[in-house]
């Protein structure tokens, strides 16, 4: 708990450095809107890790899956915003094409909207047909645990199959577009965020198929604490690294410099 709720300060004071800082190149380019959100989305990441602690009242064994499923839904979904329009306001500035449209702002709100919208239908539909609720198991002998029964484990797999599509779609395209002329290319840091994210939820499954009772719970507490982590460092602590201590980096100048530079190699 104390890890939890510790940890989900971490992106708030990043929001406020971000805001501080409104005005620079660096978060011009990276989108401040789509950033706030998915700072305020990764706080949520880290609290939805409280849901799981504790004893398996109807209650929580109702909403901390679905909880878990609609806050990293939230937050893989702007990450994917974020990697769509890198790639779409490069392609729109080639001369004759006609995808300018597309570098909106809009299109990512649109993006995330569609993408959070199927999670949400699919668990209002899961929580409708099979709900979780607290059992009684006596798989060890002479041992009785309480758990949450999560109603349908299909369910409980085809949402995290989902994150796991949202998370590769990410993915392919960060590491297509990682190349990209643009010194605040946002594409190689999702890259790595999305590959720490994918191996610490693969390797969530055999773990979580092996273990039993609370050691269950503990890991997917694990998974989610990690993969938060994973998120925050990979995706922003390179530009706080540069707005606190290398300002020199953190303009124009340098921005058109790198550009010129990128385009004579």
């Amino acid at each position: 708990m104390i890890s939890s709720i510790a940890s989900s300060f971490i992106p708030s004071l990043i929001l406020r450095l971000f805001i501080k800082h409104k005005n620079s190149p660096i978060v011009k380019a990276n989108n401040l809107t789509l950033s706030c959100l998915l700072l305020t989305s990764l706080s949520f990441c880290f609290l939805c890790s409280l849901v799981f602690i504790g004893y398996p009242i109807p209650e929580k064994c109702l909403l901390r899956q679905v909880a878990f499923g609609l806050v990293f839904t939230l937050c893989i979904s702007c990450i994917l915003a974020k990697t769509m329009l890198v790639v779409f306001v490069f392609m729109a500035t080639r001369p004759g094409t006609s995808l300018k449209k597309w570098a909106s702002p809009q299109v990512s709100y649109l993006i995330i909207a569609m993408c959070f919208s199927i999670q949400l239908i699919f668990c209002i539909t899961w929580l409708s047909l099979t709900p979780p609720f607290p059992q009684y198991s006596f798989q060890v002998q002479s041992i009785i645990i309480v758990e949450c029964n999560e109603g349908s484990p299909i369910a409980f797999w085809i949402m995290l199959g989902y994150l796991f599509l949202l998370a590769a779609i990410s993915f392919i395209v960060a590491f297509l577009a990682r190349r990209l002329p643009d010194t605040f290319n946002e594409a190689q840091f999702i890259t790595f965020s999305m590959m720490a994210f994918l191996s610490v939820w693969i390797s969530y499954i055999p773990a979580s198929l092996s273990a039993q009772g609370k050691y269950t719970v503990a890991m997917e507490i694990f998974g989610i604490l990690a993969s938060s982590w994973a998120l925050v460092i990979c995706m922003f602590l390179p530009k706080c690294f540069i707005l606190l201590f290398r300002p020199q980096k953190n303009t124009r100048e340098y921005l058109m410099k790198s550009k010129c530079a990128l385009k004579t190699v």
